[in-house]
């Protein structure tokens, strides 16, 4: 590392340090910036809420001025007086409408990985600015919270009960992994060809990649899985703090906290609500409590299991994630140079 190098890396730690004073302005400048788009989005007629073909109504668009305002006076008022208890109570209820609004961003992300536009860019660019909200009230919320140190841990695993969580996490998608395989290889399974699927996938304007690697076996959602179940060791494992053997290069190097985090706090945030959710409907189609859209499959039975399929998956994966976040997120907090490093 040069001298130019390490000076830059020092004041950039300097200033990181220093977050608790500046955070609450950062905020207010999203605050504005959100009130701002969502009166364009409202004034303009732009939906920002997507229902399959229908846009659904424009009138979210004054639901996200007002968001951006009450955290605009919120955030405000504690760049101003700081902290007070009725201000933070404020800031984590704003947090939380950001946090509902942004939920599915995830979906978003994955259709833009496989290379398919998202349903709506206005919808999925209020998701993204409320993400970025949330994480900012939720920072302003804590910034009367001593700066953590310097100091980085030494690498470490999860206590064992902890580890029991990539364990269900992985268990759970093995059915939901199996069930996309057997489609992508030609095969049947609740009544679906692995042909039907693919002009289903086809009709509803996939992506070249998708229908490629549908074309060679492969399914695009359960290599995401596998992805997903990396993640989730990483965050229970020391390889997950530093970077092992088999990544050559970068050998030896510390992992920068920020790279498991931010997938994994995003893939909690959506998965474990979706998956719930989803599971607690299909539990009352089950019951006939209500009634199951067959949709691409030939009967209400079919889409019944194979949504039990991908909602147990989605569930048990997004609690067991957010679990292994919560562990990474504390074992790899900075400390106090003269600390003892405990779990």
């Amino acid at each position: 590392m040069t001298s130019v190098e390490r000076t830059m890396k020092a004041l950039w730690s300097a200033w990181w340090q220093r977050w608790p004073r500046w955070v609450a302005w950062a905020t207010m400048l999203w605050a504005v910036l959100y009130a701002g788009f969502g009166l364009a989005c409202a004034l303009s007629g732009t939906s920002l809420l997507y229902h399959g073909g229908d846009s659904g109504t424009s009138g979210l668009g004054w639901a996200v001025v007002a968001v951006g305002a009450l955290g605009t006076l919120v955030s405000g008022a504690v760049a101003l007086y700081g902290l007070l208890p009725p201000l933070r109570v404020l800031l984590w209820v704003v947090c939380g409408l950001a946090g509902i609004t942004a939920f599915s961003l995830l979906m978003d992300v994955i259709t833009l990985m496989l290379g398919q536009g998202v349903d709506s860019r206005a919808s999925a660019a209020n998701k993204a600015l409320a993400a970025v909200g949330a994480v900012l009230l939720a920072a302003t919320a804590r910034s009367d919270r001593l700066p953590a140190g310097t100091a980085v841990r030494a690498p470490s695993v999860a206590p064992q009960p902890l580890q029991l969580a990539p364990w269900a996490g992985t268990l759970a998608f093995v059915p939901y992994a199996a069930m996309k395989l057997v489609w992508a290889s030609g095969g049947t399974f609740a009544g679906i060809t692995g042909e039907e699927l693919l002009a289903v996938s086809k009709r509803n304007g996939a992506s070249g990649i998708f229908l490629t690697l549908e074309s060679w076996g492969l399914d695009p959602t359960a290599l995401l899985a596998v992805l997903g179940v990396f993640l989730l060791w990483g965050l229970v494992r020391p390889w997950g703090q530093v970077f092992p053997g088999w990544t050559l290069f970068l050998r030896g190097r510390r992992v920068p906290r920020w790279l498991p985090l931010a997938p994994a706090l995003l893939g909690a945030a959506t998965l474990a609500p979706y998956g719930i959710v989803g599971v607690g409907y299909l539990a009352l189609a089950t019951a006939g409590v209500v009634t199951m859209r067959r949709g691409d499959f030939h009967s209400s039975g079919d889409a019944l299991l194979v949504g039990w399929i991908g909602m147990i998956a989605f569930a048990v994966y997004g609690i067991a994630l957010t679990i292994a976040a919560r562990s990474y997120w504390l074992r790899t907090r900075p400390v106090a140079a003269m600390s003892v490093n405990t779990e």
